[in-house]
């Protein structure tokens, strides 16, 4: 799994952003046929997903993230939630293409998060806060022995009941 130093670099924070921009020129074109509220929470939902996952990332604990990942996750279902809402209002008819791309740009949002979610519930790293120079070691340790073990298994002749897997 890459490691990822900044949130700019991380594939769900640009999907994020690509889905806030899409929907600001959506909102701001000449044709937008919707309230200002509707539009001002439009925005601001798209906006919030990749704020928290930045806000996330920069807390330095893994809970404080997740927390961060799931709130991101609800601000991505709440602005599809108002797409399906527009794509029912005849005002927005000609905008049934665009709108059906900002849902598939908004659920891919919401699938990377819930994936990176479950991988960050099933780890022991507690976040770069929590690391120290003992800590990092340990984590190297471990990674390298998983490393070996899987080369070792690999050069294990068939039919070897270590090469499946089992220890």
């Amino acid at each position: 799994m890459a490691t990822f130093n900044r949130f700019e670099e991380l594939p769900v924070w640009q999907e994020a952003i690509k889905l806030a921009d899409e929907v600001y020129n959506l909102t701001e074109g000449p044709d937008w046929k919707g309230s200002y509220s509707l539009r001002d929470q439009l925005e601001r939902a798209a906006l919030s997903v990749s704020n928290n996952i930045a806000e996330g990332f920069e807390r330095g604990t893994t809970s404080e993230l997740l927390v961060f990942l799931y709130i991101a996750r609800g601000s991505a279902g709440e602005v599809r939630s108002m797409l399906c809402f527009l794509e029912h209002r005849s005002s927005f008819a000609n905008f049934k293409p665009q709108i059906s791309n900002l849902k598939s740009t908004a659920e891919s949002c919401s699938r990377q998060l819930r994936a990176w979610a479950d991988h960050l519930q099933n780890t022991e790293i507690k976040g770069q806060r929590h690391l120290n120079e003992k800590s990092r070691k340990q984590y190297q340790i471990q990674k390298d022995a998983a490393v070996f073990k899987k080369k070792l298994r690999e050069s294990l002749p068939e039919g070897h009941p270590l090469k499946r897997g089992s220890e």
